[in-house]
């Protein structure tokens, strides 16, 4: 992915679940002279208690009128509808791919990891096609077949969701601190095997429970062999694929996976994912924030060219959840150990929410 510096801004719209009611109300009065009593009396007082005790009868009227008000729009929101998922079983499958080794394309490693991937799909997808082609890497003049893997669920329904994530790593780490390992490849435990890992997962859930809606896997091959400053030279299965797409395939709205296993998870909004698919956005970010997984964090933090983009060019609404923050990115240091079960399950889960709650 090539990734141009953003900072943090705030969005024009926010999504918010109640309503905000003002209960201060601002009261004019004309002020009259008034003769001084020449001695305090009880009688004298009272009026002004009785106008502060209306007052604190209003007041603790107007609050309930709030309280009530708050809890009957939280009443009204429906209730999730979202099957489990298993972050340990995620965790396993994405140990099962550094397993391979580096799955740069051209490797031994690729190959035999997508074989087992195929059939690891093939246990659940009703439908798993192999979408191969040839590609030339610039940096290296090789020219080497990049496969996108693609399963379906669900395959008659007509309302359908994408899903996706790349499961090529990257052949060099030239985001290492040391600048003697720039050219080893990387093992992509976050950078690729995590996002896999989680649809790897969803796919069993999607076989045990079916949802009303179709849903299509995509597994992206080439998407990391790409040079800094050069966007066009990432993405290279999600580009052929929005090159070859049956214009006819238009599903409702996509989510892109991508560095999703940091032990230490942020996941703030992507730019090209708010400025193209907005509404996705914020969906999603309602449903982790009705889930209760605080790593999703509110406002926009990063713009990133990965996989989504050319889906987004071919109008498909598709949103990339990354955490661009993780400080082992393109260097030898992106393994297991880095990554975690239970950031694989919040975001499995908030997947799944997204999928099994289609409005």
């Amino acid at each position: 992915m090539d990734y141009y510096a953003g900072v943090s801004y705030p969005r024009d719209a926010v999504y918010a679940r109640g309503f905000f009611i003002n209960p201060v109300i601002q009261m004019k009065t004309k002020s009259k002279k008034k003769k001084t009593p020449a001695k305090s009396s009880r009688a004298a007082v009272a009026p002004r208690h009785r106008r502060q005790t209306r007052w604190m009868i209003a007041g603790a009227i107007l609050a309930a009128i709030v309280i009530t008000v708050a809890v009957f729009v939280e009443q009204r929101e429906p209730m999730l509808v979202t099957p489990a998922f298993d972050g340990d079983r995620a965790f396993a499958l994405l140990q099962r791919q550094c397993d391979f080794g580096p799955r740069v394309p051209g490797t031994a490693a690729h190959a035999e990891t997508r074989a087992f991937l195929v059939a690891e799909l093939q246990k659940f997808a009703d439908n798993v096609v192999e979408q191969s082609f040839e590609h030339t890497i610039g940096r290296l003049q090789q020219t080497v077949t990049l496969t996108n893997i693609i399963a379906g669920f669900n395959l008659q329904a007509g309302r359908r969701v994408l899903l996706c994530a790349h499961w090529d790593s990257r052949p060099w780490a030239d985001q290492d601190p040391d600048s003697s390992r720039h050219d080893e490849p990387v093992l992509g435990a976050n950078d690729g095997a995590s996002g896999v890992a989680v649809l790897l997962e969803i796919a069993a859930v999607l076989k045990a429970n079916p949802p009303a809606v179709g849903v299509d896997l995509i597994l992206f091959d080439g998407e990391d062999f790409g040079a800094p400053g050069e966007s066009r030279s990432y993405a290279i299965g999600a580009q052929h694929f929005a090159a070859t797409k049956d214009a006819r395939y238009n599903p409702m709205f996509g989510i892109l996976l991508d560095m999703v296993g940091d032990r230490d998870l942020t996941i703030y909004q992507e730019r090209n994912s708010v400025r193209f698919a907005g509404s996705v956005v914020d969906r999603v970010w309602n449903l982790a924030s009705r889930l209760g997984v605080n790593e999703f964090m509110p406002g926009v933090r990063h713009e990133v060219f990965d996989d989504h983009v050319p889906l987004l060019e071919t109008g498909i609404p598709v949103i990339n959840l990354i955490d661009f923050d993780y400080p082992y990115w393109h260097t030898t240091a992106d393994t297991p150990d880095k990554c975690s079960a239970e950031s694989l399950a919040k975001v499995g889960k908030v997947v799944l929410a997204a999928v099994y709650n289609v409005e």
